[in-house]
């Protein structure tokens, strides 16, 4: 037994973000050794239809959310106890083995034909046009414009952009970076130059409607602990 071991409920139900799942899915077989009476069920999603679904009432014992943004709203409705931001990640540039735009950096993008991106209500999406819009003040002002011209579609979560570019639908697309790495035998990975890139903050909350309020806490603990950050970053989480 681990130091979070408690006698909890029959099952603890985790909201996360998309960009979470092989972190989280590995985080949720920890605690569940440390409690053979606890069942943890995941709910993966973009985080913005993760908060549409617990404003609905959606049973949920605790939210990751990839931004800030979304926990705060929630807080903000009285729905989760005060968020701790528990991760942090990095968007890079994704494209397809073999990079046939030759896309050799962000000033590149626009040689990209097909370019994806997450919907601007996504966290990755809204990151998307914040580096966007930093990357105008060094390129020009119409830099983003010629990236948005190029742009095929925009994805309600960063798994399905990924998906994009495995499926050869994408020529590049912004991705995290822990989910270009669970794709690196099928894409390549350029960075984001640092004085234009955004860092994402991922921040964790129990809900106050949890059905356990000491287990969905312990769970929460274990992301915050040494050993849950050991493992978020063995997943590329910083």
């Amino acid at each position: 037994m681990t130091a979070f071991a408690l006698i909890g409920a029959a099952q603890l139900t985790v909201f996360a973000a998309s960009s979470l799942r092989d972190a989280f899915e590995e985080l949720g077989r920890r605690f569940e050794a440390s409690r053979p009476a606890v069942k943890v069920v995941f709910n993966f999603a973009g985080s913005q239809n993760l908060r549409t679904q617990i404003e609905h009432g959606a049973g949920a014992d605790v939210f990751a959310s990839a931004d800030e943004r979304h926990l705060r709203a929630l807080e903000s409705a009285g729905l989760v106890e005060a968020p701790r931001v528990f991760a942090r990640n990095e968007p890079v540039i994704a494209v397809p083995a073999g990079n046939p735009a030759q896309v050799s950096g962000l000033r590149d993008l626009p040689r990209a034909q097909r370019i994806v991106l997450g919907a601007q209500e996504v966290p990755i999406g809204a990151y998307s046009l914040r580096i966007l819009d930093a990357a105008s003040k060094l390129y020009g002002q119409d830099f983003r414009q010629a990236v948005e011209a190029r742009v095929a579609s925009r994805e309600l979560n960063v798994r399905q952009v990924l998906a994009k570019v495995r499926l050869g639908e994408a020529d590049a697309a912004i991705v995290y970076r822990t989910d270009a790495l669970a794709a690196r035998d099928s894409i390549e990975v350029i960075s984001i130059p640092r004085e234009v890139n955004v860092p994402a903050e991922y921040p964790i909350a129990t809900l106050r409607a949890a059905h356990d309020p000491a287990v969905a806490r312990a769970f929460v603990d274990l992301a915050l602990s040494p050993e849950g950050r050991a493992v978020l970053s063995r997943f590329g989480f910083q």
